[in-house]
């Protein structure tokens, strides 16, 4: 028998002039919420548990904030221990430039301003502010991180810029003597619009017009080596999956269906995905950032772009005419496999075909049985599960809990591109809700987050 158990959170300080909350950001390997407020200003509360009261400390972040990530800080380095960034811009100087505000988490368990190193050009740090990207703001900014990376997208500027962070300094005792330095590894042209934007195990994906974009991360930040290097770096180079739940970076191996360990794609010595220090030869030290440039039609192997199914409709004056469908959002189920929701409300089931260690990438696009016109959707990867729990919601006042077997998923998808195969998606449970939907998101497997028209209830199915 399914049971659910549903509660409303009450939050601190409660006023009737308090600008009420219009987004949910949640990093799951610490239990941190981030609300965004009407105003834009953010709040940041650290170990949150749905089953206790919101906690009374929490870091208020002041507007103006255009866009926000959580990153995390992972080394090779035994002496250091993951970390929690979070990373808000926004506009600064009328908007003539972009300023980078930078959050780490810690140990005493609170967020507070992070001391931040960059030497590159355009890039300056200031301690009362942050970050300043010498770069025009414009009327959007997008930012998508995971694992030592992140990447933000200028829609005026129409560029792609892919940064990686690292700890320095010392990791010892409560006073925190943790430093940021963050670096701009690569430049990505983007002629044609991005609808969504998604740094996911060791792939950058971007949500188009009638598909998906997908980079191979790592090949974006090393640059345009020769093969001879990259056949070395390949040898001893590495990438975890980034949205893995409940395992130690350093210690962490893809779980198989069968339930043993084994590293990723047979890497030995694996470190952390996206860890900017690279061991070739003899010289264990970070890699000089090339800075690399590259066109989003860049057509070298290690992208490719899998097609949504084009949909037509009949006019009386013109016949057929195709609809435009984009990509409006793109969530990680596993290493490989990604939902992708479209702008008709459709969900697509993206399998890459291979893996980010590998010198090309290919993939295949299956649409999902309707269920639904999906608004909002969450999920939370666990490599180790068979099947992965995907929350969906109508925008109205209710969400569909699905359970998609991967193993169902991989052999629906690779390498069949027949339309008459659906997948098998069964829906295990419906939460209706008393408040319009605004968004939904995943704290574990069995636990999701709704927000309704200003008010938070936590959901938990056993």
């Amino acid at each position: 028998m399914v049971i659910v158990q549903a509660s409303k959170l009450t939050l601190p300080n409660p006023s009737l002039f308090s600008p009420h909350i219009t987004s949910i950001l949640c990093e799951p390997t610490s239990h941190s919420l981030a609300l965004m407020h009407s105003d834009s200003s953010f709040s940041l509360y650290p170990s949150f548990s749905p089953s206790s009261s919101f906690p009374s400390l929490h870091t208020l972040i002041p507007s103006p904030s255009s866009s926000s990530t959580f990153l995390l800080l992972q080394s090779s380095n035994p002496n250091f221990n993951p970390r929690v960034l979070f990373i808000v811009c926004g506009p600064h100087r009328a908007g003539s430039e972009i300023l980078l505000r930078f959050y780490i988490l810690r140990k005493s368990k609170v967020f507070a301003k992070a001391r931040v190193i960059c030497s590159q050009k355009d890039l300056r740090f200031q301690s009362n502010l942050g970050v300043l990207v010498n770069v025009k703001h414009g009327v959007s900014i997008k930012l998508a991180g995971s694992i030592n990376y992140f990447a933000m997208y200028s829609v005026s500027s129409s560029k792609i810029w892919v940064f990686g962070a690292k700890m320095e300094g010392s990791d010892e005792g409560d006073d925190d003597g943790v430093v940021v330095k963050l670096m701009r590894c690569a430049v990505l042209e983007c002629p044609k619009p991005i609808w969504s934007l998604s740094v996911s195990f060791g792939f950058l994906l971007l949500g188009e017009e009638h598909g998906v974009r997908v980079f191979n991360l790592r090949r974006l930040v090393k640059g345009r080596d020769n093969k001879a290097k990259n056949s070395k770096l390949d040898s001893r180079g590495s990438s975890l999956p980034n949205g893995v739940v409940g395992h130690d970076c350093r210690k962490h191996g893809a779980s198989d269906r069968g339930g043993k360990n084994r590293s990723i794609e047979g890497v030995s010595g694996i470190t952390c995905n996206g860890d900017v220090e690279w061991k070739t030869g003899k010289h264990h030290g970070p890699v000089k950032q090339m800075n690399a440039k590259f066109r989003q039609d860049d057509r070298d192997g290690s992208t490719c772009f899998v097609s949504l199914k084009r949909y037509e409709m009949e006019t009386k004056l013109s016949g057929k005419v195709s609809i435009s469908t984009k990509a409006v959002s793109i969530q990680a189920l596993s290493q490989r496999k990604f939902l992708v929701l479209d702008s008709d409300g459709d969900l697509h089931l993206l399998c890459l075909s291979n893996s980010v260690m590998a010198a090309n990438i290919s993939g295949h696009m299956r649409k999902l049985p309707h269920t639904m016109k999906v608004q909002n959707m969450a999920i939370l990867p666990d490599v180790s599960l068979i099947s992965q729990t995907v929350w969906i919601s109508d925008g109205h006042n209710t969400v569909h809990v699905l359970a998609i077997d991967m193993d169902n998923a991989l052999n629906a998808t690779d390498g069949n591109d027949g339309d008459d195969k659906l997948l098998h998606l069964p829906v295990v449970q419906v939460i209706f809700s008393g408040e319009r939907i605004q968004d939904v998101v995943s704290l574990a497997s069995d636990v999701i987050l709704i927000l309704g028209q200003g008010s938070l209830y936590a959901y938990a199915i056993s």
